[in-house]
């Protein structure tokens, strides 16, 4: 799949999901994804940031709130144009931009970090984002960037309950089945059946890589990997969300950190 035909899934995406996701149904990034991400953070006060594939600017936003100088682009329209209204209504000095990650436009050496908040994974070339983003770092600079884990959200996953509800164990399947843009049709889970009778669900590229892969990606971009993270709720968390619970059995998200050498 082409990036074009990416993008225009994307914009297509991109005013339901900014509306469901900041009327708090990505239940999954709001409870465990994000607080997760950003507990793993080094410290970025002072330091030039960039999002590589922002979305609405949730994410960034809570980036600027730690204290960095925070540019970001995203490859829709709209959603960068929701991030815009919302850093005019309450400004935090982020700099948005419609751009492609894998042809990233900004100068070689322009950022001490940047993040990517479950966006490459959706992306055809994944080695050359990868790239990208080693170019625009300075020596030294890190990437800190979480996907689906490839190893329990494979092309076919299911949740086996008991006969309370309860999660128990995770199926799992297709694990070395290289995905390029299958496209998946879904809601957030949270969303009301009165909603979803309203639009149409969310329609996704997919591009699964394995484990193995992604590490292979990583060092042959020329960036050293230094931390994983792979976030479970606990027992409160999971308590106050359910949906979240089932990440107490296996894990959703995998979170990597990786930085230039310096």
């Amino acid at each position: 799949m082409d990036i074009s035909t990416v993008a225009a899934h994307w914009e297509a995406n991109a005013e339901a999901w900014t509306r469901h996701s900041r009327a708090g149904y990505d239940v999954y990034r709001d409870a465990l994804n994000t607080p997760a991400f950003l507990a793993m953070l080094p410290p970025i006060a002072g330091l030039d940031g960039l999002d590589i594939g922002c979305g609405e600017g949730s994410n960034t936003r809570q980036l600027a709130g730690l204290g960095a100088r925070m540019t970001a682009v995203d490859i829709a329209p709209t959603f960068v144009r929701h991030a815009r209204e919302s850093e005019a209504a309450d400004p935090r000095g982020i700099d948005y931009h419609v751009g492609d990650g894998m042809a990233l436009p900004f100068a070689d050496a322009s950022f001490d970090f940047a993040t990517a908040f479950m966006s490459l994974m959706d992306m055809p070339d994944q080695p050359a984002v990868l790239g990208e983003a080693r170019r625009v770092l300075r020596p030294g600079g890190f990437l800190q960037f979480s996907i689906l884990h490839p190893c329990f959200v494979p092309p076919r996953r299911r949740n086996i309950r008991d006969a309370t509800g309860e999660p128990v164990a995770v199926e799992v399947a297709d694990y070395f089945e290289t995905i390029d843009g299958k496209v998946e049709s879904w809601w957030f889970s949270s969303l009301p059946a009165a909603e979803r009778a309203k639009v149409e669900p969310f329609h996704v590229p997919r591009f699964h890589r394995t484990l193995s892969q992604w590490v292979e990606m990583v060092v042959g971009a020329g960036l050293v990997i230094e931390a994983f993270g792979e976030p479970r709720a606990s027992v409160d968390a999971a308590a106050a969300e359910p949906i979240i619970a089932d990440t107490r059995i296996a894990p959703i998200f995998l979170h990597i950190r990786a930085r230039k050498p310096g």
